[in-house]
């Protein structure tokens, strides 16, 4: 039993290391997305969200799933001992990552002007996604070693090299920014559009910290395989397996494995584009203002979907740690063990996706202004309406790993494409029909977050057995979530009528709801003193509460 309770605490703790990582990082991106706003504009952000929906697709094709494909192979590697296989399979990885990488540089630079201005109908953004092309094949490279990392169920490597690329993107893109955004008032003067030009150029200049913090994050990890290289080497020493597998054989396993996590992943994440491309295309013809749907857009990217994934960053770490954990569990054949951790890793996420919807869409005013400076009503009614799709994406990913760990890859491939069909129609109905303009996307957003969450979740059931407890995991975290964001309201208006300063209103509801969430959880039972236990710092958390005499 004490076993089993050490096993589980490690596979939270993992998690929770790269889930805390991928917080700091977003919130350090949502630090310096406000100064990057304020430079580069709406317009501007919208050729930065155009530019990064062409180049999160292509670098979701050539090389996201190549971490976690690395990680499961090399998990049930190191679980047979086979060390010598276990280095193998991350020197094809290596091969393959560069190959794939530098193709999709090529694709990209080369193929800018047709995805900007073609599809997407915003040429000015090609100047951002050119310098976006060489990062590809650096994310490529830098995703095998994370993903090796993650196969040896240590997520320290990948947790310190995100926060420090996170840090020199957020410096450079500001400063970048900055500075060609000058360039581009001047070059804008002389062609006649001052505001499209100077928006376009500071957008590249956010897009040049990306590849500054790529090649830092690239530089980390590669010392950080070269002081484990020795590690490895004595290990390898000692492996009595004496059947290696063919660079051959490792290529075609790597492949088999990436392809369907490719499509679940591709199919799961283009939905933003073909939003993008349906929207800009119908709301053209219908006769809107061009700079109002670049200013809508700008909004939506930059803006709206910036702040919804700082929570589902969550959801995306705690999969990317369960599914080597799953993928061991599995291949020992340790049904319990594997329906056990699908529990904890959904009650996690569900403890952070819950609270941070509700937060969002009680303060979302108030937020727009904090981070963004913008009092625009338009862009609160897009969070009030669209916070829904975190407990839903947070949801999805997460079990979209999870299917991956239990060797069931094809499953997130099949439910992503009937989900994109669906949110297709759902889009085209809400802007043709109902003329929803800007909202429609974002409902359209809401919709396909809920059907992969639904699917996924028959699916999890029914190929592994587990049962997840509803209250606990969903009635009881919705509930603590609602009384927290009635006193957050509360709190933020009593605040503002008295201060009026909506800086200090928002901070001061967003760190009382944090308690009043923490205390509604162990009141109604929905986290216990055992459970606390398992989380990174949960001796406090326990602590506080025994002081409160709520334990």
């Amino acid at each position: 039993m004490n076993q089993r309770k050490r096993s589980d605490s490690n596979f939270l703790m993992q998690g929770s290391i790269l889930a805390i990582a991928s917080i700091i990082s977003r919130i350090i991106g949502l630090l310096y997305r406000a100064p990057l706003t304020q430079i580069i504009g709406k317009t501007g952000n919208d050729c930065y969200g155009t530019a990064y929906e062409v180049y999160n697709i292509i670098l979701i094709i050539s090389s996201y799933s190549i971490p976690l494909a690395v990680s499961k192979l090399v998990a049930t590697r190191m679980a047979d001992k086979e060390y010598k296989n276990a280095w193998r399979v991350f020197k094809g990885a290596l091969l393959f990552a560069t190959i794939s990488g530098g193709a999709a540089m090529l694709v990209v630079f080369f193929g800018a002007d047709f995805f900007c201005g073609n599809l997407l109908k915003t040429p000015l953004a090609a100047l951002a996604l050119r310098v976006l092309a060489p990062v590809l094949l650096i994310v490529a490279i830098v995703g095998v070693i994370r993903g090796f990392f993650q196969g040896l169920h240590t997520m320290m490597p990948s947790a310190f090299s995100q926060i420090f690329e996170q840090i020199v993107n957020a410096i450079v893109s500001v400063a970048a920014a900055y500075y060609l955004f000058s360039y581009g008032l001047k070059a804008g003067a002389i062609l006649g559009d001052t505001k499209h030009v100077a928006g376009a150029y500071g957008a590249a200049g956010g897009t040049i910290g990306t590849a500054a913090g790529a090649f830092v994050a690239l530089l980390f990890m590669g010392f950080m395989i070269l002081v484990y290289r020795r590690v490895i080497k004595k290990k390898m020493r000692r492996d009595a397996h004496h059947s290696t597998e063919s660079y051959g054989t490792i290529m075609k396993v790597l492949i088999l494995t990436i392809v369907p996590v490719l499509l679940s992943t591709t199919l799961y994440n283009v939905s933003a584009i073909i939003d993008q491309g349906i929207f800009k295309n119908i709301v053209n013809l219908q006769g809107y203002d061009k700079t109002q749907i670049s200013e809508w857009w700008g909004v939506f990217a930059g803006q709206y979907i910036v702040l919804i994934n700082v929570p589902i960053s969550i959801a995306s770490a705690m999969a990317a740690s369960s599914v080597p954990s799953l993928a061991s569990a599995y291949q020992e054949g340790n049904t319990m063990m594997m329906q056990r951790r699908i529990r904890l890793a959904t009650r996690f996420i569900m403890l952070i996706a819950f609270p941070c919807t509700i937060g969002m869409a009680v303060l979302a005013g108030p937020i727009m202004q904090l981070l963004f400076n913008d009092p625009d009503p338009t862009s609160a009614y897009m969070m009030q309406i669209g916070a829904a799709p975190i407990i839903f994406f947070s949801w999805s990913t997460l079990s979209n790993g999870l299917l991956q760990g239990i060797d069931r890859m094809r499953i997130p491939v099949r439910n992503a494409a009937i989900a994109l069909v669906a949110q297709i129609v759902f889009l085209v109905v809400a802007l043709q029909v109902f003329h929803l303009h800007i909202y429609a996307a974002v409902l359209a957003n809401a919709f396909y977050g809920f059907m992969m969450a639904i699917l996924n979740h028959m699916a999890l059931r029914r190929y592994s057995g587990v049962s997840l407890d509803i209250l606990k995991t969903f009635l009881i975290p919705c509930g603590a979530s609602v009384g927290m964001g009635l006193v957050v309201w509360l709190v933020y208006r009593g605040l503002f009528a008295i201060t009026s300063m909506n800086a200090v209103a928002c901070i001061a509801g967003i760190i009382v709801g944090m308690f009043v969430y923490f205390v509604l959880m162990i009141l109604m039972r929905g986290i216990t003193e055992s459970e606390l236990r398992t989380l990174p710092k949960g001796v406090v958390f326990i602590g506080i509460a025994k002081k409160l005499h709520l334990m």
